[in-house]
């Protein structure tokens, strides 16, 4: 209930940091991949910076049956300056070692860590519940009986605390450094 993947639904969230805006669209799509013989639903999402196109990426999420929120990986263009196209930080769960990794426990209980995803050098990140029956406010509004996560990356410094609403997902997220991303709209509130 914390990660819902209904089909034909639209997020849009507003990220600021520093001097940056970024504007992402996140549509749960009705296509699927089956990766690791698990069938898992495409994310679709595009991020604006500043008003240009900056990425497009398509991410691979599975539900298991005890409710965790299993993630499979993420094919990601982004685009350069001089028109140059990176797929750096692009994975797939059962190639080249990689591994899905949870981004939402099925048992939600405040202590309990996981590994979002695993691709070695590639995409390291890990996540622990750090609260329950949260209030989480963003410009769709404020929402109550969120799960708040700690979210850091084996490969980098820093972490971000996120929020995710029951019947939504996430909402809002705060980062070191200042960066903060949160809830514009969604057409399944």
């Amino acid at each position: 209930p914390y990660f819902p993947l209904t089909p034909g639904t639209v997020r849009k969230y507003v990220e600021k940091g520093g001097a940056d805006v970024s504007e992402i669209t996140s549509t749960v799509t009705g296509d699927t991949k089956t990766l690791m013989g698990v069938k898992c639903v495409v994310v679709h999402e595009v991020v604006f910076v500043n008003g240009k196109q900056k990425e497009d990426k398509n991410e691979w999420y599975a539900q298991h049956k005890d409710g965790a929120v299993w993630f499979f990986g993420e094919l990601t263009k982004e685009f350069k300056t001089g028109g140059r196209v990176s797929t750096e930080g692009s994975w797939e769960a059962g190639v080249g070692g990689a591994l899905p990794g949870i981004v939402m426990p099925g048992e939600l209980k405040v202590g309990v860590r996981f590994r979002e995803e695993f691709a070695a050098d590639v995409a390291e990140d890990m996540g622990e519940i750090q609260g329950l029956r949260e209030s989480a406010n963003t410009q769709a509004g404020k929402f109550d009986d969120c799960v708040r996560v700690r979210e850091w990356s084996m490969l980098e410094a820093g972490s971000a605390k996120q929020w995710f609403a029951r019947g939504v997902g996430f909402v809002r997220s705060e980062a070191t450094g200042g960066e903060e991303c949160v809830l514009v709209s969604t057409n399944k509130n």
